[in-house]
């Protein structure tokens, strides 16, 4: 193949097929976004040269963004030069050296921090461990369908430690109870693989994610669904609601499967019910089933097969981190 000419179609579909859809609507808005400046500006987007790129991120570190009227954080600076790189692998294209936009990004967040400003720092969602749950638990009815379906996803999702978009993946055969528990059958987006996850029963039978599923799963086969997704939207009525459209097209999934976004604002919701402080999000509950199972004195590698983290994982380590600053200080002890 000669070394300019692009990818066939099969050959982009299929990178597309192992990049997290939310990876790649992201990369796609960064491609777009960085398409249109190079457009006004007169630089080529593909293939893009170092300077190009230099000149880019400088940009994204002074100009506004519409929506929040400052400009581009580290970390979405940091995005958008991985999408920008993506690209032109996707394209067949050596991609640009970014040398020289690290050192500006590293300057930009040297001034932010300088400044005392937020962006300087990444923003972490809060995590919802046990009390935190158990306070978003109080704010449900949960006699009612809707009520059963948020209590069961914000239990089972701590237990099992999955992303949200791993959450709603689930159907009902996903999640089979026996003797212990449920043992979950999860698809783990990042290590693309299944893992089966054990949920056991817990202590208290209002925080037990089995009990949960277990009521979430008779009153569905009331409303007459006894197989297809564990996880389904809800009407206002509290019936499982119809499939939707759109000036006469189908939308969303046929079985009525939730979305990762409306599994997210459930956590949300709930958090904003109970009136706890700080940012929440579907990542919540990963993070609060990390942060709680240290605690309780479970070993890292454990910790991370649980929840389909590999091993050695920057981000599961970064949650420790967090965990162990006030349990395990290093300051303990010395003498002080």
């Amino acid at each position: 193949m000669n070394a300019s000419q692009p990818l066939s179609g099969a050959a982009r579909d299929a990178l597309a097929a192992g990049t997290a859809d939310s990876t790649r609507r992201a990369y796609s808005a960064d491609w777009e976004t960085f398409t249109d400046w190079c457009a006004s500006t007169g630089h080529l987007p593909l293939p893009a040269t170092p300077e190009c790129i230099v000149e880019y991120v400088t940009a994204l570190t002074t100009t506004p963004r519409p929506k929040t009227g400052r400009p581009y954080s580290p970390s979405s600076i940091e995005r958008t030069v991985a999408a920008i790189r993506t690209a032109h692998t996707t394209a067949n294209l050596v991609p640009p050296s970014t040398k020289g936009a690290r050192i500006v990004l590293r300057g930009y967040r040297d001034r932010l921090a300088r400044a005392k400003d937020p962006a300087a720092k990444a923003r972490k969602a809060q995590p919802a461990v046990p009390s935190a749950l158990r306070a978003m638990l109080a704010v449900l009815d949960r006699d009612t369908l809707i009520g059963k379906r948020d209590a069961a996803l914000l239990l089972l999702g701590f237990a099992s430690a999955a992303r949200v978009s791993e959450l709603v993946a689930l159907d009902l055969a996903d999640v089979p109870e026996g003797e212990n528990g449920i043992e979950a059958s999860v698809y783990r987006k990042k290590i693309k693989s299944f893992s089966d996850t054990a949920v056991p029963f817990g202590s208290n039978p209002a925080t037990c994610p089995v009990r949960a599923v277990r009521a979430l799963r008779e009153a569905m086969a009331e409303a007459g669904r006894t197989e297809g997704p564990l996880f389904v939207r809800v009407d206002r009525h509290g019936r499982i609601a119809p499939p939707m459209y759109r000036r006469g097209v189908p939308i969303g999934d046929p079985a009525g499967r939730l979305t990762a976004q409306a599994a997210a604002q459930v956590v949300e919701r709930a958090a904003d019910a109970a009136g706890l402080e700080g940012q929440w999000s579907g990542h919540s509950l990963r993070r609060g089933f990390a942060t709680a199972a240290r605690k309780a004195g479970h070993d890292l590698v454990r910790i991370g097969r649980h929840g389909g983290w590999a091993d050695g994982s920057r981000a599961l380590l970064g949650y420790m981190e967090d965990s162990d600053r006030w349990e395990d200080n290093p300051v303990a002890g010395t003498g002080l």
